[in-house]
């Protein structure tokens, strides 16, 4: 299965395996620490070198999932670019390309940790976003209802294999994995995401087949240490 199809806060939305969000109703996209320029950013501060093909790698996916469903409206969720110098370095066929897929489309930029302020780059630039029953931001909030965010990177082991995956908390939460290439990721088990997951909470792992298991059995499969960069 590519997909999973789900209920969230009385909005029916759709798990992509890609890590991205859909919302039919709306049709509206939604993607969560994409880190644009991650290697240029590691490069010019002195970090260690990474092959720098994460951007078009990220920008294929989503252009792929732009046409795959139709969506006419985006939302970005933070952390879009590794930092906001990353945001003025892309590539000039990067940024043609992200232009590209941005006209025609309601286009919106939540502001991250890493990218705390508007870019160069069009569409709108907010700190959150409410839609509907629903509330758009990169990091949670402790009183959270309807919430849809990023920030954490989730990840899942299963048959031995660690997996980017959502975390859904109905009526409370939904953390979206990081979509990304180069990114790394915090594992269910974590105390952090732990916290913030209540009863009956789901771990949704994207991959070649998108798979639903309750987040306990997550916790109990995940490694008890990972890295990313939040």
């Amino acid at each position: 299965m590519t997909h999973y199809d789900f209920t969230f806060h009385g909005a029916a939305l759709t798990a992509f395996a890609s890590g991205a969000l859909y919302w039919a109703a709306e049709r509206l996209l939604v993607v969560s620490d994409l880190h644009l320029g991650k290697s240029a950013r590691m490069a010019r501060r002195g970090g260690g070198l990474l092959p720098p093909y994460e951007t078009r790698a990220t920008l294929e996916r989503l252009d792929a999932d732009l046409e795959a469903s139709g969506a006419r409206r985006v939302i970005c969720l933070g952390d879009s670019f590794d930092d906001l110098t990353a945001g003025t370095e892309l590539a000039e066929s990067d940024r043609l390309w992200l232009t590209r897929m941005m006209a025609g489309r309601d286009w919106v930029w939540i502001e991250g940790n890493h990218d705390p302020g508007p870019g160069t780059l069009g569409g709108s630039h907010l700190a959150q976003l409410q839609l509907g029953p629903l509330v758009f931001r990169h990091i949670t909030e402790a009183a959270a209802r309807g919430e849809v965010s990023g920030h954490y990177h989730p990840k899942a082991r299963l048959a031995g294999q660690s997996r980017p995956c959502f975390l859904l908390s109905d009526p409370a939460r939904l953390i979206l994995p990081a979509y990304g290439a180069y990114t790394g990721g915090l594992p269910c088990s974590a105390p952090e995401l732990g916290g913030l997951m209540g009863p009956g909470a789901l771990a949704i792992l994207t991959g070649r087949v998108v798979r639903a298991i309750p987040f306990s059995a997550a916790a109990q499969t995940s490694p008890r240490s990972s890295s990313f960069s939040r």
